[in-house]
């Protein structure tokens, strides 16, 4: 089968398909022949890494996986002797059991794995950009406590997180201010945002309102900025390593012990039970995944350039061909 694989950290160029064997799975896994992943920042920051402290996550010389892809989309293959849930012919999207692996045209699965059959109606490229963003998402709105009438501030509301945090709060009942770039501000309101912020118009923390949390979905802002615009007790979510990590780990501590406002992190969970629930809230007409470019597997080079732009609307969808012959 073919996979993307990398060899060593660096840009984009470092990625290449190349020929490995085919995984067999066990007897509590299924098989999944992969449609369609998604080309996510966490792809792009395990593929550098960039800060250099995800290389004691993924691998401190080189990657540890090799082969990136943190969610997927595709139809059940085979599955092992134990497997009861699944069967051959299944439509499936989830989570890998592994963090990573689904840049590849099969991957076996744990069918205890955050795994569940596609929401009717929705297809497979579709299904494939809905949990990591929408995981991430989830985590932080449950670390700001969001709730029926809280009010609270979504930073970088356009990306695959942002686009997911703002229709999930809308759904727990929240007042939600939406902050983006001129190009993306129609998109944000259509998913239900109560105010939308043009970041290069107007700075939300200078327009007299508090809020009990602020989310950073894109790792570009910090609670230092923001920490005026939180009432007492307030929240600031931060989901992102980026440039603002060693700031934020330090006002983590900082703040348990000083004030009332709080740092909290969110990298995401990945559960069954949480699949589970964005495919009844897409079923039901409460959710849907925002999806900017379709790349095929064989344009991943192109597809992490796009990421690293910091401009994509949603999900970079990974489209995977296989070869049936």
């Amino acid at each position: 089968m073919k996979a993307v694989v990398q060899d060593r950290y660096g840009p984009p160029e470092v990625l290449h398909i190349e020929e490995v064997e085919r995984p067999v799975p066990k007897d509590d896994e299924i098989l999944i022949r992969v449609r369609a992943s998604t080309v996510s920042q966490t792809d792009t920051h395990a593929r550098r890494p960039d800060p250099f402290l995800w290389r004691f996550a993924f691998g401190l010389r080189r990657p540890r996986s090799r082969t990136l892809g943190v969610e997927l989309a595709g139809e059940v293959e085979a599955v092992g002797a134990a497997v009861r849930e699944f069967k051959v012919a299944d439509e499936v999207f989830g989570h890998p059991s592994r963090y990573f692996g689904a840049h590849a045209e099969y991957i076996c699965v744990s069918e205890r794995a955050a795994l569940a059959p596609i929401p009717v109606g929705m297809s497979l490229d579709e299904a494939a950009a809905v949990c990591d963003g929408g995981s991430q998402a989830l985590d932080a709105l449950r670390k700001a406590e969001v709730g029926e009438g809280r009010r609270i501030v979504i930073y970088g509301a356009s990306g695959s997180l942002g686009t997911a945090a703002v229709q999930l709060a809308k759904h727990f009942g929240a007042h939600v201010t939406a902050v983006c770039g001129t190009d993306h501000v129609e998109l944000v309101r259509s998913l239900g945002a109560d105010e939308v912020v043009d970041y290069r118009q107007q700075d939300f923390t200078k327009n007299g309102q508090t809020y009990d949390a602020i989310i950073d979905a894109v790792g570009k802002y910090s609670f230092r900025r923001g920490r005026r615009a939180l009432k007492p007790g307030g929240k600031y979510v931060a989901t992102d390593g980026g440039r603002f990590l060693l700031e934020t780990l330090a006002f983590f501590v900082a703040t348990r012990f000083v004030g009332s406002k709080r740092v909290r992190t969110a990298i995401g969970r990945r559960i069954k039970q949480d699949v589970l629930f964005f495919k009844e809230l897409i079923e039901a007409g409460e959710f849907r995944a925002v999806i900017d470019r379709r790349y095929p597997m064989e344009q991943v080079v192109e597809a992490h350039r796009y990421v690293e732009t910091w401009h994509k609307a949603g999900n970079v969808v990974l489209t995977i061909a296989t070869d049936t012959g």
